[in-house]
This record gives structure tokens, C-alpha cells and sequence, in this order.
């Protein structure tokens, strides 16, 4: 469509509607895919639950959605199935008890499946309004969103007004659309909460790694939160990251992220999708400091690895003492996903001077539970395999396992366990023959 000489306001008045009448576009056998995040389009999914009992055989692909998620609920299955690519507290149970799905993918490839075999039908988003040339900005999300528009017949959007105008390729058009659903919502927060004593330390030893000028990949939590605020006397940082959260802006405002010395967008904050507190989303609203791209960009190991110094910082549930990595099922129950961390861990393999760090508690459950394990629990899957391991951290210190003999890694890892577990471990590995 030529887009010289038309009336958007005109244009964007005509599509606009109910949610209810909006989601009448679904039909029986439609894969839909939805933004996510803090841009989960809740009025939409909503509607879409409520006329479920009409449906059949709806299938809806998503990444970690917050909140309540209404298309989980019991009753709806057998009309409307999820398919998660990153599972969250709205849908774990779901997936958990068989009644929702679950694909194991790096975030970066997920557009190229929206692309081909897992393309929708429908897109269901929640946008910035339009500006006078008629884009709407994907707002706190932009992740696989394009990927998807590129292949649906039909594009809903929740217009919300207190959704930020994020820059970079962030945009839909609004030719692009077919039904628009306006009204404000509060966006969901992730406030940052007060990091523990463990936390506190594992940040600290992830600082003293961590050189001025480097680049930084760090997700949402105590143990990144902590690391962000071991970092106030560093200079020059920079952030490419699949994610900003509130950390990250309080080091812009200090003057310690400043993309300087990035080889990769200089003096940009580089990301995917926003996640944080409200004061959060005002920051990032029209800000040209940050871009955020699709994910296949941001998460590609081979752009990462183009940031020199790029330091990637990434959570476990448990490693055992070989240095493999479980980070989405406590044994055969599904928690989460892949995400972005072998994305990020092998792109900063690659990077000039890069640092790959996996770093997690020494225990868990109130300390009755150790985190470093002779063998990962029966069902557990690996997301990082030992080869990719370079660095390990707890609150005990740093194992350096890249390169390093299965005995090498097994004294390193004993030795940053929790003192009370490393007699039972160093006797597991004796049986193994790993000491």
C-alpha cells in the first residue's frame, strides 16, 4: 500500500473495536501467536478466553507471559492449547499436568520457526499509539513479533497509551493492522526486591571479573540486580542484553553505562524487550540511548560475539561436577526454558576478551539442598553442556572449568559449594572416579 497522502487518523478510527468483536477473527483449527512479557495483550487473551467454548483446536505460541494467564484455566482446554516457547508461572501447571505444551528452542531461533513451520495465522500484540507517519512502536517487546506479523493473515492490537515508544526496528504500521482495541492498562512491574547476603557475594566476585569497557548480558533477579550494584566504580560499560531491567538504567543515570568503548552499536543500550518498574518503561520512552531489535539479532551468537570484552551472566537451578547446566526443569518438571543463556554463553566465548559465567546459590530450599551435584536430577535437562561452561560462581567463589579434566572441574566446583555439602560430593566423585 502506498503510504504517501493518507489519512491515519481516518484509517486508525476505522479499525477500531471491541476486544470481543476483535477476537471473532480466531477460528476453529488458527495457530495465534502473542507478544509477551510485560507487552502480554491480557484484554485481548481475555476475550479470546471467554468466547473459547466456540473454538476448537486454537493453538497460541508464546514466550514467558505475566500475570494471570485466562487461556491456562482448565476449562478451556480442548479449545484453546497452549504452546509455550519459555514457561512462567501463568502457564507451568498447564504444561506441567499435560494440558498445555512446551518447545525447547534458543531464543534467537524462534523467529525463524514463526517463519516457516510454526507460522501463525494471527498476531495478537499490545502497542504504543501511532505517531503521524501511522507506526505503532512494539513498546516494551519487540523479541519475535516481526517474524510473526511477516507471516499472519491478520494483526490485532491493544493500543495502550501508557505503553512507551521504544526506537530501533521496533515497528509495526498500521496498514499492517486489522482490528484495534484502545484502552490504557497499567503494564505488569517487576519492581527490583532487596538482594540477599548470598546474592550480595555472588556479585561482587562476578564484578572483580568483570573489566571497564566490557559489555554486559544480564537478566532480572537478586544475583544480576547484586552484580549491578557491585559495579558503581566501573567506567565505560556497555549493555547488549536480550533484556533491561531497572539495575541497568540506575548505572546509566550514575554515568557507569555509557557504551563508549563498545565495538558493536557504541553508545547504545542494545535489548530485546523491557522488563522492570514503571519508572522503568518512562525512561526508555522515546530514549535514543536504547534500540531494541528482534531477537534473532539480539541473540544471535555471532553478533554477541562482535561486542569485544562481552561478559554474559546467567542463572542455574543446578550444575553437577561436571560443569553441565540445568536451568529449565527441576528433574522432569518443567520451570522455564532455554531463553537467551547458551545464546548469550556462546557468544561471549567468541567475543575478544569475553567472560561466560553461569552463576547460582550454593543451596537451595532453605539450605537442605545442595546446587552442585554429583549427577543432575533424573529428568533434568542440560541447556548448557559442559563444553560451553567457562565460569562458575556462588557465594564460595569462582570455578574456572573451561579446559580443565572432569577431575579438574570436580575439585573446582567442590570447592565453591556449601561447605556442609563438599564431604558428601568429594565421596560421589570418589565412586565416580572423578577424585
Amino acid at each position: 500500500m502506498p503510504l504517501a497522502g493518507i489519512d491515519w487518523v481516518n484509517l486508525y478510527r476505522s479499525k477500531i473495536t471491541t476486544p470481543e468483536d476483535a477476537v471473532r477473527l480466531v477460528q476453529r483449527g488458527h495457530r495465534v501467536y502473542i507478544s509477551g512479557n510485560a507487552a502480554t495483550p491480557h484484554i485481548l487473551l481475555e476475550a479470546l478466553a471467554h468466547r473459547a467454548p466456540e473454538l476448537e483446536g486454537v493453538e497460541v505460541l508464546h514466550v514467558l507471559m505475566l500475570g494471570e494467564t485466562s487461556l491456562s484455566r482448565p476449562e478451556i482446554a480442548g479449545h484453546v492449547r497452549l504452546n509455550a516457547f519459555f514457561v512462567g508461572p501463568g502457564d507451568r501447571e498447564a504444561v506441567n499436568e499435560g494440558r498445555a505444551d512446551y518447545i525447547p528452542i534458543f531464543l534467537h531461533e524462534i523467529p525463524k520457526v514463526l517463519r516457516g513451520e510454526l507460522a501463525p495465522d494471527i498476531v495478537l500484540l499490545q502497542t504504543s499509539p501511532p505517531d503521524e507517519h501511522g507506526f505503532l512502536s512494539l513498546g516494551t517487546e519487540v523479541l519475535a513479533n516481526l517474524a510473526a506479523i511477516s507471516q499472519a493473515k491478520y494483526v490485532i492490537v491493544h493500543v495502550n497509551e501508557r505503553m512507551p515508544r521504544t526506537l530501533g526496528n521496533s515497528f509495526i504500521h498500521l496498514s499492517r493492522v486489522s482490528r484495534i482495541v484502545e484502552m490504557p492498562w497499567e503494564l505488569p512491574e517487576l519492581r527490583p526486591r532487596p538482594f540477599t547476603e548470598v546474592e550480595e557475594r555472588i556479585g561482587r566476585y562476578i564484578a572483580e571479573l568483570i573489566p571497564d569497557g566490557a559489555t554486559l548480558q544480564l537478566g532480572i533477579g537478586g544475583i544480576p540486580d547484586a552484580v549491578l550494584a557491585a559495579l558503581t566504580n566501573h567506567r565505560d560499560l556497555g549493555i547488549h542484553s536480550e533484556m533491561v531491567s531497572d539495575g541497568v538504567m540506575n548505572l546509566v543515570e550514575a554515568g557507569v553505562i555509557t557504551g563508549a568503548r563498545k565495538t558493536l552499536h557504541p553508545g547504545k543500550v542494545v535489548a530485546t524487550f523491557i522488563l522492570g518498574s514503571r519508572r522503568l518503561y518512562d525512561f526508555v520512552d522515546n530514549n535514543p540511548l536504547f534500540e531494541l531489535h528482534p531477537v534473532d539479532y539480539t541473540n544471535d551468537p555471532f553478533v554477541i560475539a562482535q561486542n569485544a570484552r562481552m561478559v554474559a551472566v546467567n542463572s542455574a537451578l543446578e550444575v553437577d561436577l561436571t560443569g553441565q547446566v540445568c536451568a529449565d526443569s527441576l528433574g522432569t518438571f518443567i520451570y522455564s526454558g532455554f531463553g537467551g543463556q547458551l545464546d548469550f554463553i556462546r557468544g561471549a566465548a567468541r567475543s575478544q576478551g569475553g567472560i561466560p559465567i553461569i552463576a547460582l546459590p550454593s543451596t537451595a530450599k532453605g539450605g537442605t539442598v545442595s546446587r552442585i551435584v554429583p549427577t543432575l536430577t533424573p529428568g533434568a535437562g542440560v541447556v548448557t553442556t559442559r563444553a560451553d561452561v567457562h565460569y562458575v560462581v556462588t557465594e564460595y567463589g569462582v570455578a574456572h572449568l573451561h579446559g580443565k579434566s572432569l577431575r579438574q572441574r570436580a575439585q573446582a566446583l567442590i570447592a565453591i559449594a556449601h561447605p556442609k555439602f563438599r564431604p558428601w560430593l568429594e565421596e560421589e566423585a570418589r565412586k565416580r572416579h572423578l577424585l
